[in-house]
């Protein structure tokens, strides 16, 4: 069972999830990206989540930089939380779970849909290759170690 901290792993999954693996968090960036959410009520109103929990999430975001407090209010002191630039690049992992979810664990249509607002079309990620353009079959992707992985942990050939 992994625990609140993955200092054990090397992967930029793992390092994700510490900041946004907790089942309500992605759910808090979802109602800011699609659903304009910004204040603390919006977020309650929408979730129903237990206040604690909520205000130590977007804490927990402010301080990842994934959110911004911006006071809106003096008398009484009220604040909004704002999606910085590294939260709204969330965006294209919440689609492409909403997909995964609409395929696999959806009974029936999808409940929503993401489209382009300009022209209405449907929006889906996709799995691109740099030199071949999209990649439909995952057996073709492969993990690879890459240059920030630590020498230490590079295994010796034999």
């Amino acid at each position: 069972m992994l625990g609140k901290t993955y200092d054990s792993q090397v992967c930029s999954i793992a390092r994700a999830l510490e900041v946004i693996g907790e089942r309500w968090s992605p759910l808090i960036v979802r109602d800011a990206l699609f659903a304009g959410a910004t204040r603390y009520s919006d977020f309650q109103r929408s979730l129903g989540i237990a206040t604690n929990i909520l205000k130590a999430r977007l804490d927990g975001f402010v301080e990842a930089g994934i959110m911004r407090r911006h006071r809106y209010s003096e008398q009484p002191e009220l604040y909004e939380y704002l999606l910085t630039d590294k939260g709204r690049a969330l965006e294209p992992a919440l689609i492409a779970l909403s997909e995964w979810g609409d395929q696999w664990v959806t009974e029936g249509e999808p409940p929503i849909l993401y489209t382009h607002s300009a022209c209405d079309g449907g929006i889906s990620v996709q799995t691109v290759c740099a030199n071949c353009g999209r990649v439909d079959d995952p057996a073709e992707i492969r993990a690879t170690i890459g240059p920030g992985m630590p020498p230490e942990r590079i295994p010796r050939k034999a």
